[in-house]
Parts: C-alpha cells; structure tokens; sequence
C-alpha cells in the first residue's frame, strides 16, 4: 500500500509526456483473506496484500500501458515513458486510425464505501464457520464438509491528466457451505452457494446473514442426503422453472458474454470465444419473449461488481440493455464503442470496461447485470406447471465458442406435477440455444422471488482476467425445455 496518498496523487500529477499525449493511471489496493474450516479443522488464514498502478497513454490513433507495483515517482515517471512508447507503436500500426479514444467523464466524483454492519473479529467468524462446518456433518454419510468465507477490501483511484477523477472504496464478501454424501458408489454434493460462490455481495456482516449461512450447515447437509436418495431427473421437454441462484449462471453466459461489444466486433475469438450477435442486430432482434427485461446497473452498491465509474472512466449508470424482448445495446467501453461507430455503428454501449487488477487493461465486461422482476408469484408460477423441474444452485455448465448453444447441470432438482412441487431429483440438467432459449420465458417472478447474486470467477482475456460480477434475477418459468438426468 502506498505511504501516502497524498503522496502518490502529487508523483501522479508531476508526471511529464510528451505535448499531445494524454495520461490516465489506475491506482488498485486490495487485501484479501480466506477463513475455512474444512472437516472440522481450521485451516491456515489465507492473506494476500496487492497494490500497483497501471499508466495508460493516449495518443490520436494508438494506445499503450504499462503497470508498476512501484509507486515512487521515478518508477511511475518511467512506467510513463514506456506507455508512450507503447502509444507511438499501436498508432503505427494502423489499427485505431480514425477511432477517437476515449475521455475519462466522471470529474470530481467520489463514493464512501456501502453502509454496512462491520465485520466481527476474525475469532468470532471462525468460530461461527466452526458451528456451521459441524452442522453440515448431520449424518456419517457426510465424507466431505467444508464451511469458508473470503472478504476483500479494495480502493480504486483513476486520475487523467494529473487530476484525480474517480475514486472507490469497497468490501466484497463471499460465504459458503459445501457437504458431500456418499454410499453405495454414489454421492451428491450441496453447497449454500454454488461451487463458485453465487452468493456474493459488497457489505459486510448483513451479507453473511443475509447469504444463510448462519443456521444453514444442517440444511445444507440434509439436502445432500435427500440428494443421496433421490430418483434420477426424468429426460424430455418439459417446463423448467429456474431460481435465482441458477438464474445467474443463465444471465451470464447466454446473455453477457454474447453482449460483449469487443467480442461481438471480433475480440476474443481464438481464446474464450466470439458470440452470435452481430452489431446490425441493435434495436430490431428479437432475444427474447415479450416478458424480457434485462439491465445493467453498476451504480448498485449492494451488487457484487458495483461501481462508481468503470476503469475507463466512463460514469456508471443503469441502463436497459433489452426491454420486452428487444436487443439494445451491448456491453462495451467507450473505445470499443469508438471501434463500432468507426464501422458505421453507432451503438450506445453500457460503460462496464474493467480491468482484473493493476497490472491489467480494461477490456469490455459484466458489471451488474440483470433480470427485471415481474409480477407473478412463485406459488402461481408453480400452480400452472402441468409437468416441470424447478432447478437451482449451479453444478456445471458448458457452452459453445459463439456463446449459442448450451448444456447446464444443478445441484437442486424438484419435480414439478398438476401445479404441485413434489420430492426432490438428483443430477438435473437442461440444454437449450441462447438464440432461442429465452423466448420460451412465459413467466418471470415478482419482487418476493427476487435475489441478489454474483460470483468471483467471471474469465476473460488474453492475458487472462478473472473479475468480480453481480447477477440478480427473480425465478423464471421457461415451457418446452429439453430437461435429462445424468446417471451416477
């Protein structure tokens, strides 16, 4: 961590370019720790301090960066010096010839950290984690239990010619409960949130409450063991009703990745894929039933990526990205929106380029992206099921390189039968294809039904980022979904 800030802004604002460049630099400060009590024993405190700055030079037609984990002024002064280094080569290139780069927007803007209850001493969390991790073991079928949470505090500060623009603070929080049964050669795994963490928010001891991971141990493991029990999903087409916490996984991969604007401009193709849509498919297709409502809303300070400006500068702001079932807008950073208008695009993007770290460049990705609720609630969505799964917690999932066609498991299944919700199913799994998936909606919950998720393992990039995202959704109802159980 930097001594002084003070002392960091005036290295900052005394570094020198050459006339016609202009400097941005990202200062990133983050700690971390990691409290686990794995099979009844407290595992070693896993801690992480991280602190650099990334220098960003702009030039008309080029970019360049360069990072340092030094924060004297003679190492930020020659980070500088390569960064326009970097500049004068991308604009020979060719390659933004025509394109005007961004400008930082968000002058003077400022954000306190989310109101939050503080967090108890690390004693009194790891005792807590030693409760639930007991309780999990509700039976000696239980092999494997493991109670953790990791809490991250971070600062970011973005200056543009020497003057700070935006500044954040923020405490992200990631609990977790995860029991495995087993006997017979079979075994079935529960968890409070996903392998992946789906309950994840900024704040502090509320979010912990909130996630259920107080008293949630011996739930946890008692649905491991009903899992243990359970007749396999059934196979066919059939109605599936999604919850929020696999509503997530939906939202993520078959809506933000595919809305990604340097993907749909032809980024990431030979590494984490392209997508389906194409820049002429803005305000005339059809993504979804007339139900679909999707928004990005990074200004949310309770979400898991909520922010006060993106790494590029652009304000947060929420805006719709698909309203009753008509594409918008993409997810892209003013420069891969300057790419867009140079090919005769005017897209009006979400601002949501992030960068992984200090050491990384913002490239476009989710922030907090969402599903609207509606106004059906979840008994009446149940009653109108004739033959259904309800599905939730995320197990695995798989999806082709244009982030088209799908094949995703859970954890929780219960059957669906004449309006009623019957006993539970091991192994469910649905596959469908983005392009037509969710116009299948036919019902999507009310405010009741409503949560707010995310997860730390969004990845992207070459080299490779993993960044924090926020997903909220309420339970949704999709007709005619190809459903199956895997066997095991």
């Amino acid at each position: 961590m930097p001594n002084s800030l003070a002392g960091f802004d005036a290295a900052v604002a005394a570094l020198r370019a050459p006339p016609g460049v202009a400097l941005s630099v990202r200062l990133v400060e983050e700690e971390s720790r990691t409290l686990s009590v794995l099979r009844g024993v407290l595992q070693p405190l896993a801690s992480v301090v991280d602190c650099g700055a990334m220098v960003t030079a702009w030039l008309p037609g080029g970019t360049g960066y360069c990072a340092t984990a030094d924060l004297r002024a003679a190492s930020l002064q020659a980070a500088t010096d390569r960064a326009v280094e970097w500049a004068r080569v991308s604009a020979r290139s060719g390659l933004l010839d025509g394109i005007p780069l961004p400008r930082p927007e968000a002058a003077g803007l400022r954000r306190a950290p989310p109101g939050y209850e503080p967090l108890p001493p690390d004693g009194d969390l790891a005792a807590l984690l030693h409760d639930e991790a007991a309780a999990l073991r509700c039976d000696e079928r239980i092999v494997h239990w493991c109670a953790t949470l990791r809490i991250a505090r971070s600062r970011h500060r973005l200056h543009f010619d020497g003057s700070l623009v935006a500044e954040q603070e923020s405490m992200h929080v990631e609990p977790n409960l995860e029991a495995t049964a087993a006997s017979s050669g079979r075994a079935q795994t529960r968890t409070l949130a996903g392998h992946y963490n789906g309950f994840c928010q900024q704040g502090g001891f509320e979010v912990i409450r909130s996630s259920g991971l107080p008293g949630g141990g011996r739930r946890v493991g008692d649905e491991a063991l009903q899992l243990l029990a359970a007749p396999n999903c059934p196979s066919g087409r059939m109605s599936l009703l999604l919850m929020p916490d696999q509503m997530m996984l939906q939202i993520h991969e078959s809506i933000g990745h595919p809305l990604e604007l340097d993907r749909i401009l032809g980024d990431e193709r030979n590494f984490a894929g392209g997508s389906f849509v194409t820049p002429a498919m803005f305000g005339s297709y059809r993504y979804g039933s007339e139900l679909l409502n999707v928004s990005v809303d990074p200004a949310r300070e309770s979400s898991f990526a909520g922010c006060a400006a993106d790494d590029e500068g652009m304000q947060a702001r929420r805006v719709m990205l698909i309203e009753h079932g008509l594409l918008l807008r993409p997810l892209g950073g003013a420069l891969s929106q300057a790419r867009a208008r140079a090919e005769g695009f005017a897209l009006d993007a979400a601002g949501t380029a992030r960068a992984s770290g200090w050491h990384r460049a913002p490239i476009d990705r989710m922030a907090n992206l969402d599903v609207e609720p509606g106004d059906t609630p979840l008994a009446e969505m149940i009653a109108g099921v004739e033959r259904g799964v309800l599905m939730r917690t995320n197990a695995s999932w798989s999806i082709d390189d244009s982030r088209n066609k799908f094949q995703f498991g859970c954890e929780w299944g219960q059957l669906i039968e004449d309006g009623r919700l019957g006993a539970a199913v091991r192994n469910p799994n649905y596959r469908g294809v983005s392009a037509t998936f969710w116009r299948s909606l036919s019902r999507v919950g009310d405010r009741d039904s409503f949560e707010v998720m995310g997860t730390p393992y969004c990845g992207k990039g070459e080299p490779g980022q993993i960044v924090r995202v926020g997903h909220s959704a309420p339970a949704c109802l999709f007709d005619g979904v190809e459903v199956f159980g895997a066997e095991g």
